[in-house]
């Protein structure tokens, strides 16, 4: 069944700030195999002229698809989650994020376009300060596989 295009330009909020924190940075970083010092130590990264330890290019993937969960759970997408693959992901940075920072999330549905008998969605996750201080765009497509026939 092909994805409801009504759902192009909805948002949908994260339902509450991420905490940056020093742990969280060293965790993911070590998850994704990098021992760079600016990832695990203040010293390091204040040294490199951080003001504190600074998270790794795709650190908002762990908080940014928190928003996207209630569209990917809305019976009316018509998306069916056993046929999904992950296509494409990429970010877009205004400045480090940092430990310490309380990060805000709103991700959008940017497109759903058909290619042969797949379904592609692209989301768009606008992360912000508290302040509405932009930070990063995260974009992320996924295919739903045999979804358009």
């Amino acid at each position: 069944m092909a994805l409801n295009r009504e759902f192009v330009g909805r948002a949908y909020e994260a339902s509450a700030p991420y905490e940056v924190s020093r742990v969280k940075i060293a965790e993911f970083a070590t998850a994704i195999g990098d021992q760079n010092p600016i990832y695990h130590r203040e010293d390091a990264a204040v040294a490199a002229g951080h003001p504190d330890v600074v998270a790794p290019p795709t650190f908002p993937i762990v908080f940014s698809m928190s928003a996207a969960g209630e569209a990917f759970g809305d019976p009316d997408l018509g998306l069916d989650f056993a046929m999904v693959v992950h296509a494409e992901q990429r970010f877009e940075y205004e400045r480090p994020i940092y430990a310490g920072d309380r990060l805000h999330c709103t991700t959008t549905i940017t497109e759903i376009r058909s290619v042969g008998r797949n379904e592609f969605l692209t989301l768009r996750s606008d992360v912000s300060t508290g302040e509405g201080e932009l930070v990063c765009r995260a974009y992320n497509t996924i295919v739903e596989r045999g979804g358009a026939a």
